[in-house]
Order: structure tokens, then sequence, then C-alpha cells
């Protein structure tokens, strides 16, 4: 039988949109393994002074740094609703304010279980450095709600996503756009791993392989459905 020309087009628009969904989740899985690998890198890297740290945010992702100042003693937000290896809990972010007069900035001290969370005040007085990677603040998704800052009094206070402006306002100071995710430390008690949460690039190599496959079957149902038979035979 022979086919029409929509038919023909049809296969094609769908084998080449199929190929094309195919290669994309390629490029993505080599996109989060260039992810995973500069946190890698990164940490393992020599630190640098977070100043040259924003001068090579575009070569770097997340720049390994040190910077020397002082907590403010006040001001520390949870970031709630967060789970490790099945524990709930919060990520604890303090307001860090560097001694050379550079921007405020926030500091990832890690998470911790909530039942936990009365310790979070006791922060290191006094000057301190810090070591840690200087990177963009998590993801946020869905802001339900609004910003539930300026309706608490009390402190630490209470946040289903970090926005860097946000605080800042609360703060009553700009703060940096970027944070510090601290270096592991099993003394300080909190877990401290900074992988980020993404698909891992093997599922996306997955998910491409089904569209290669969508595009096989496509083609092998195209002909199989019009193959021109010789006359006399059944159907």
């Amino acid at each position: 039988m022979r086919p029409s020309g929509l038919a023909i087009v049809l296969v094609c628009l769908g084998v080449g949109v199929f190929f094309w969904l195919g290669n994309w989740q390629l490029h993505r899985a080599v996109e989060k393994e260039e992810l995973l690998a500069s946190y890698a890198g990164a940490a393992k890297a020599a630190p640098v002074s977070l100043q040259a740290a924003r001068q090579r945010i575009g070569d770097t992702v997340n720049p390994h740094v040190s910077v020397r100042g002082r907590f403010d003693a006040t001001h520390s937000y949870l970031l709630d609703d967060q789970i490790r290896e099945g524990r709930q809990g919060v990520l604890v972010f303090a307001v860090f304010i560097p001694d050379d007069g550079a921007l405020p900035l926030l500091v990832n001290r890690g998470f911790i279980d909530k039942e936990d969370v009365a310790s979070v005040a006791q922060m290191p007085q006094g000057e301190t450095r810090l070591h840690g990677l200087y990177a963009p603040p998590p993801g946020s998704g869905l802001r339900l709600g609004g910003n539930a800052l300026p309706g608490q009094d009390k402190w630490p206070k209470l946040t289903i996503y970090i926005d860097t402006k946000e605080i800042g306002e609360d703060f009553g100071r700009v703060i940096d756009s970027r944070v510090l995710l601290l270096d592991a430390d099993p003394k300080s008690g909190f877990v401290r791993n900074w992988t980020p949460q993404i698909i891992p690039p093997q599922k996306h190599r997955g998910y491409a392989f089904q569209w290669f496959c969508f595009a096989i079957a496509t083609i092998v149902i195209f002909i199989v459905l019009h193959w021109r038979r010789e006359p006399g035979e059944s159907a």
C-alpha cells in the first residue's frame, strides 16, 4: 500500500521530534555531569578571596573561598521542609559581615534536625575565618503565600525559600546575591553535603534511550503498515 503524502510528513515530523528530544536529554545529562563536577572540583581547590571569587564566577561556577569577618549574632533564617537521608529538618542560614567592608553574606551552616533547632543560636563569637563554596542560593520553586519574613518577630525566622533581596530588606542592608556553603566539619553538628538535588545524569540518558526507541518504533510501524505486497498475496 502506497503511503499518502500526509502520512510521510507526519512520520518524518514525529521521528524528528523524538530524535530531537533524545538529543536534548543527552545534552542535559552532560550539563548535569558538568554541574556535579564543578561542585566536587571547587570543594577540593585552594580557596581564593571573596573579592577574587566575585570576579571569576563566570569561569568557575562555584569558587572555593576564604573570608574573614563576624557573624551577626541575631539574624538567622531557617529554610524549612528539608529532608536528608529520610530525616526532616531545616537548613540554617546566618548573616556574615566580612571585615573588608564587602556586602554582608548569607552563610549556609548546613542541615540540622528540627528538634535540634534551639542549638542554632550558638554561633562563633568574634572574628572568624570561613571556608566554603560561593554559590547561588537554593532554588525556590513555587513561592506560595508571599514573603513571610516581615510578619515574624522572633529569631531565627522561618522561610520556605531563600531570596537574598527579601532577606536583605528584612535585615536592613543589601546582601550578596550568592551564599556561602560552609566546608564540612564533623564537629559542627550540621550536615553539609552540597551535592545539588537534581535529576542524575543517568536518568537523562534513560529518557534519551526511550525517545530514540519511540523514533525507531515509529519507523518500523510505518514500514510494516505500508509494506508493498505482491499481487495475489493475502493481507
